[in-house]
């Protein structure tokens, strides 16, 4: 009988971290998973669908966790030991994942995922704050303004992208610098950086 298991060969942990659930809500709350070293994927944002293997535009918040400096590898997999450095406290995607049998993970794929607003909207002030960035740096309003090719609005495009970049580094300074907020936070509270990913919305 041949019985599938996990070879711990990596190949999962290298193609980047889990997205997060509502039922991982507490091992960020209980603080096993610190929130430095999350990121988000706000709604709309261009992202790879793993299932259909196509770029698509994120219909809400993605929650997941860092790569390792520039790679897609997951913080926390050490590959030198081939081992996971939070298995007691891993998110749903991970406790359930099988690559020899995929079905499972796609079940759950894209639903009930975990947003800010679980983790933030009772921190007064701070979501707040966050309502008023995701409506002036909103990617449906982005998106829309690239979409009318050949518009006016088409033809402004750089120039309210330079506007939106500017006030995308300024409030994150302002957070760090007035709000002592730490630096590493700055991707999981706004999503990574419009400088970043402008330049993929304008090349889809």
């Amino acid at each position: 009988m041949n019985i599938k298991e996990c070879k711990r060969c990596g190949t999962c942990c290298s193609k980047g971290g889990p997205s997060f659930h509502f039922e991982d809500k507490g091992i960020i709350d209980d603080g096993h998973i610190p929130a430095k070293h999350l990121y988000t994927i706000r709604k709309g944002e261009p992202v790879r669908d793993n299932i259909s293997g196509r770029v698509i535009y994120a219909p809400s918040d993605i929650i997941k966790i860092r790569g390792q400096g520039n790679s897609w590898t997951c913080f926390y997999y050490n590959e030198d030991e081939k081992k996971c450095g939070i298995y007691e406290y891993r998110p749903l995607e991970c406790r359930i994942l099988k690559c020899w049998d995929t079905r499972e993970i796609e079940g759950i794929y894209g639903k009930s995922l975990l947003s800010r607003k679980d983790l933030f909207s009772k921190v007064e002030g701070l979501w707040e704050l966050l309502i008023d960035y995701d409506e002036r740096c909103s990617y449906s309003e982005i998106t829309d303004l690239i979409r009318e090719t050949g518009s006016r609005k088409r033809r402004r495009l750089p120039g309210k992208a330079a506007e939106l970049i500017e006030y995308d580094n300024t409030i994150r300074e302002l957070v760090v610098k007035k709000g002592n907020l730490d630096s590493d936070l700055l991707d999981f509270l706004f999503g990574r950086p419009l400088s970043v990913t402008l330049k993929t919305l304008i090349q889809i």
